[in-house]
C-alpha cells in the first residue's frame, strides 16, 4: 500500500471525528444542491411534462427566419395545401378567453386558449384527467386553475364570448401542464374558439405529409419548413425555477467550500506537531500533501453521500414552503412534490462534487501546513501572534484593497448623481463590493473580526456576565480562524441585507410613484371590448368627483428620424377632461385651450416628433384618415392610459376606458363593488383601483422576497456550520483550560454558556457586520443608478431571519458545548 494512503487511513483510524469534521459544511452544501435538482425535477413534472407537444401525425413544422416579417396566416396555409403530398395544414392558433370564475365575473388576467383539432394524432396539449374538448361547449383547464377553483372533469364553468356575454361550458379535462403565473391556460375546440375570439392569433404552422423543400418553396421568402424529428414538448418554460435554484445552490456550495477550507486549515494546524515530527524523521512534503488530499477525498465522498440522502427532505421542506406561500403557483405548479430519496445519478453527483470540492478546499491549507519548518511547528502554537512583518504586509495590502473599493464606489456614485448612470457604474459597484469584502473581512479579517467580537462582547458582558468577556477573548486568541469562520456568514448576511434593502427601496420608490396624481379608479373591459353608455352611467356614481371617457385607437406615425412607430391616440370630451384634471389635481399645460382641432401630446411623443407647443402636426393612420391638429400643451402619458396624443373628439373611436377621480374620503373598494353590482350583465367589465394596484404590487414583492430569503438562507445555513466546526476544534484545543475552569468551581452549565456565547458572538459579527456592509452597498447601487432614496427594508423578515441565524448558531454550538461540559477535571488536566 502506498505510504500516502497509509497515512490517510491512519488519520481516520486514530481520529475519525477530526478527519471528518471538514465535511460537515459539505454535507449541507450538497444537500442544498441535491434539493435544487430534486425541486427542478418536480417542477418539470408539474409544468414541463405537460407542455404542448408536436402531434404524432405532423411531419413538417413551419417557422420564420430571425429577421423576417413574413406572416403565418391562412394565405400561407392555402399555398402549402396545394403542394403535392401535403395531406393537411394546421394553423396553430390561440385565442384569449375570459373565464368567469370569481363571483361570475372575469379576472384581470385573460386566459390563453389553445385551439385543438378534434382528431387523434393532431392534438397538442396532453391531458392528465378526463379527455380533450371535442364538442362545442367543452374546455380543458390547466392544473393550477383546477386547483385554485376546485375544478374537475364534469364541472360547469362560465366563459364570456366575443361580445362579453356569458356561456356555460363543461370542463372535460385537466391538462398535465401548470399555469403561466396568474394567467390560466385552457384548451378549446374549433367551434367554441370562433365564438370566443373571431380573430385568433396564429403562432405556428404544422403540416401533415409533403416534402420540406417543396413546402418551403410554396411558402416564399421568410418562411421555412423543417422535418419534425422530435414529437416531444415544443418548448419548456420549467427551467426558470431550476436556473434560480441552481444559482443559489452553487452559492451555497461555494460557501461550503470556504467553510471546509477554513476547517481543514484548523485541523492541519491542530496536528502540526505530528506533521513536524514526521518531517524531522525524514518524511518528504509530497507524501504528506498527497495523504491530506486522499483524506480530503474520502471525507468529501462520505459527506456527499450523506448530503445526497438529506437532499430529498430539504427539497420536501422547501417545496412545502413554496406551496404554502404561493410561490409554486406563481411559477406555474399547483404543488411541488420532490422525491425524498435521491436517484442514482443525483447520488453520484453529490459524491463526486463533494469529493472534488473537499480536495480543492484542502490544497492550500495542506501546502501551507507542510511548508512550516519542523522546528517552528514544534514550538509555535496556533494562537501565537504572527510575525510583525507579515502583519504589516497584511495591513498594507488590506488597506490598499479598501481604498480601491472606496474609489470605485465613489466613482459609480458620481456617475449616477451626475446624470450618467450606465452599466459601467453597476460593474464598478460590483467590483467595489468584491474588493471591499476581500479587504475588510478577508485580508484585514484577523483585525476587524476580533475587534467586532470585542465590541459585541463588551456590550453583552454588561448583561450576561463574564462568559461574554471570555468568549470575546477566545475570538481574539485565534483571530485568523475567527475571521475564516465569520467570513462566509458575513458574505451571506451582506447578500441578504443587500437584496432586502434594494427591494425595499424599490418598493418605496414605487409607492412614491403611485402617490403621484393618477386615476383613483379605471373602468374597462378586460378584453378591450367597447364600453356602452350603461357602463358610463354605472361609473358616474355620487362619490365620483369627475370622470372622463377615453375613446382610444391605435395608429402609426413617422417620427423626426423618419421611422414609423405605433401610436396610441385617445379622443375625449374636452370639458370632462378639464373637470377630471382639476379633480385629480393633475397638471396639464394648455388644458384651457384644449378644444376641437387641438391636441395634447405626451412629452415623449412631443420629443419624438421634434415639434413644439403651437405647432401643427398630422397624426397618420387613424380611423377615418389622418388628422391635422394644433399642439396646445402636454399631458403626462401615464395619466390617460399611456396615450401618446389626446384629441378633443369623443367620436374618434369606441369608448375603451373610463378614468375616475373619487371624492376625498371615498372607499375605493366600496366604489369598485358598487360599480360591479351595477353592471350584472357586463361580467367582463372590471374596476381597477389604486388600492388594487398597490396590493398586487405588494403581493409580487412579498413572493419575491420570500423566495429570495429562503434561497439565500441556504448559504446562511451552510455558513453557520462553520461556527459549529470551529467550536468543536476550539473545545479540543482547550481541554486543559476547560478542565481548570471546572476544577475552580465553574459548573457544567457555565462551561456550556461560554461555548454558546462564542457561537452567538461569531453569529453577531456575521449578521451585523454583513448587514451593515450590504446596507452600504445597496445604497451605493441605488445611487449609481441615479436614485437617491433613504434605505428601507421590511424589518420583520430581517429581524426574524437574524433571530433564526442566532438560533442556528446556538444549535451548532450544542454539540461542542456538551463535549466541553463532559470534560472531567482530572482527565482534562492530565491530557497532553
Amino acid at each position: 500500500m502506498p505510504r500516502s494512503l497509509r497515512l490517510a487511513l491512519a488519520e481516520f483510524r486514530h481520529r475519525p471525528g477530526r478527519a471528518l469534521l471538514p465535511g460537515v459544511a459539505l454535507v449541507v452544501g450538497v444537500a442544498c444542491l441535491l434539493a435544487a435538482l430534486a425541486l427542478s425535477d418536480a417542477m418539470v413534472r408539474a409544468v414541463g411534462d405537460g407542455g404542448a407537444v408536436v402531434p404524432p401525425d405532423v411531419t413538417l413544422q413551419v417557422g420564420t427566419s430571425y429577421d423576417s416579417r413574413a406572416a403565418l396566416d391562412q394565405a400561407a396555409a392555402d399555398r402549402v395545401a396545394k403542394v403535392p403530398g401535403v395531406q393537411r395544414v394546421l394553423l396553430v392558433r390561440q385565442v384569449d378567453v375570459d373565464l368567469l370564475l370569481t363571483d361570475g365575473r372575469a379576472g384581470d388576467r385573460r386566459a390563453t386558449g389553445d385551439v385543438e383539432v378534434d382528431r387523434d394524432g393532431l392534438r397538442r396539449i396532453p391531458i392528465a384527467e378526463g379527455r380533450s374538448p371535442a364538442a362545442d361547449g367543452e374546455i380543458a383547464v390547466d392544473r393550477v386553475t383546477a386547483f385554485r377553483h376546485d375544478l374537475r372533469p364534469g364541472s360547469t364553468v362560465r366563459v364570456a364570448d366575443a361580445l362579453g356575454k356569458p356561456l356555460d361550458v363543461v370542463v372535460r379535462g385537466i391538462t398535465k401542464r401548470g399555469g403561466s403565473g396568474d394567467r390560466p391556460l385552457v384548451v378549446v375546440g374549433e367551434e367554441l374558439a370562433v365564438k370566443l375570439d373571431p380573430a385568433p392569433a396564429v403562432v405556428g404552422m404544422q403540416v401533415v405529409g409533403g416534402d420540406a423543400t417543396a413546402v418551403s418553396a410554396a411558402l416564399g421568402g421568410g418562411l421555412e419548413a423543417s422535418t419534425v424529428v422530435d414529437h416531444g414538448p415544443e418548448s419548456d418554460d420549467s427551467g426558470d425555477l431550476a436556473a434560480i435554484l441552481l444559482t443559489f445552490s452553487i452559492l451555497a456550495l461555494a460557501t461550503a467550500a470556504f467553510v471546509s477550507s477554513a476547517t481543514f486549515r484548523a485541523v492541519y494546524l491542530q496536528r502540526q506537531r505530528h506533521t513536524a515530527l514526521m518531517r524531522c524523521l525524514g518524511a518528504n512534503r509530497r507524501p504528506l500533501v498527497v495523504a491530506n488530499l486522499v483524506e480530503a477525498l474520502v471525507t468529501g465522498a462520505m459527506a456527499g453521500a450523506l448530503g445526497a440522502l438529506l437532499g430529498g427532505p430539504v427539497a420536501w421542506l422547501l417545496g412545502g414552503l413554496f406551496d404554502a406561500t404561493g410561490v409554486s403557483t406563481m411559477l406555474g405548479a399547483p404543488a411541488l412534490e420532490p422525491a425524498l430519496l435521491p436517484t442514482t445519478g443525483h447520488l453520484v453527483i453529490g459524491v463526486v462534487v463533494a469529493a472534488l470540492l473537499s480536495a480543492f478546499s484542502a490544497v492550500r491549507p495542506s501546502l501551507a501546513a507542510v511548508r512550516v519548518s519542523p522546528l517552528a511547528a514544534l514550538r509555535v502554537s496556533e494562537g501565537a501572534t504572527p510575525d510583525r512583518a507579515v502583519a504589516r504586509r497584511r495591513f498594507v495590502f488590506g488597506t490598499v484593497l479598501v481604498v480601491i473599493a472606496a474609489a470605485m464606489g465613489g466613482l459609480a456614485v458620481m456617475m449616477g448623481v451626475g446624470g450618467a448612470p450606465s452599466i459601467a457604474g453597476i460593474f464598478l459597484v460590483l467590483f467595489s463590493g468584491i474588493f471591499a469584502m476581500a479587504g475588510l473581512f478577508g485580508v484585514l479579517g484577523p483585525v476587524v473580526v476580533p475587534a467586532l467580537g470585542r465590541l459585541f462582547g463588551s456590550v453583552a458582558a454588561r448583561f450576561g456576565g463574564a462568559h461574554w468577556k471570555l468568549a470575546a477573548a477566545e475570538v481574539r486568541r485565534v483571530p485568523q480562524r475567527s475571521a475564516s469562520v465569520a467570513m462566509p456568514l458575513l458574505l451571506a448576511s451582506a447578500l441578504v441585507a443587500f437584496f432586502a434593502v434594494t427591494m425595499g427601496s424599490a418598493q418605496k420608490l414605487e409607492q412614491e410613484y403611485s402617490d403621484r396624481p393618477q386615476a383613483d379608479a379605471v373602468v374597462a373591459d378586460v378584453g378591450a371590448r367597447p364600453l356602452g353608455d350603461d357602463v358610463d352611467r354605472a361609473a358616474r356614481r355620487p362619490e365620483v368627483a369627475a370622470s372622463v371617457v377615453l375613446h382610444s385607437v391605435r395608429g402609426s406615425q413617422l417620427d423626426a428620424e423618419g421611422e414609423r412607430t405605433s401610436t396610441d391616440v385617445a379622443g375625449v370630451d374636452p370639458n370632462r377632461l378639464r373637470e377630471w384634471l382639476s379633480a385629480a389635481k393633475v397638471g396639464a399645460t394648455g388644458a384651457a385651450d384644449f378644444r376641437e382641432g387641438t391636441a395634447l401630446l405626451s412629452p415623449n411623443f412631443l420629443e419624438r416628433l421634434a415639434v413644439r407647443v403651437g405647432d401643427q402636426v398630422t397624426l397618420d393612420a387613424l380611423p377615418g384618415g389622418a388628422r391635422t391638429v394644433t399642439v396646445v400643451g402636454t399631458i403626462p402619458n401615464d395619466i390617460l392610459d399611456y396615450s401618446d396624443a389626446v384629441l378633443a373628439d369623443p367620436r374618434l373611436g369606441p369608448a375603451t376606458k373610463i378614468i375616475v377621480a373619487l371624492k376625498a374620503g371615498t372607499d375605493a373598494t366600496a366604489y369598485s363593488d358598487a360599480v360591479r353590482a351595477g353592471l350584472p350583465n357586463a361580467p367582463t367589465v372590471l374596476t381597477t383601483t389604486k388600492v388594487d394596484r398597490d396590493a398586487e404590487s405588494q403581493r409580487m414583492m412579498d413572493l419575491g422576497m420570500v423566495m429570495l430569503m429562503v434561497l439565500l438562507g441556504l448559504s446562511v445555513a451552510v455558513a453557520v456550520t462553520g461556527i459549529g466546526t470551529a467550536l468543536t476544534i476550539s473545545v479540543q484545543e482547550r481541554r486543559k483550560e476547560l478542565a481548570l475552569r471546572r476544577a475552580l468551581g465553574v459548573t457544567k452549565g457555565g462551561l456550556q454558556g461560554g461555548i454558546v456565547a462564542e457561537a452567538v458572538l461569531l453569529a453577531l459579527v456575521g449578521i451585523l457586520g454583513g448587514g451593515l456592509f450590504g446596507l452600504l452597498y445597496a445604497e451605493v447601487t441605488m445611487a449609481s443608478m441615479g436614485v437617491l432614496v433613504l434605505p428601507t427594508a421590511a424589518a420583520a423578515p430581517l429581524v426574524f431571519g437574524g433571530a433564526g441565524v442566532l438560533v442556528l448558531a446556538v444549535l451548532a454550538a450544542f454539540g461542542p458545548a456538551r463535549g466541553a461540559a463532559g470534560i472531567k477535571p482530572a482527565a482534562g488536566l492530565a491530557s497532553g
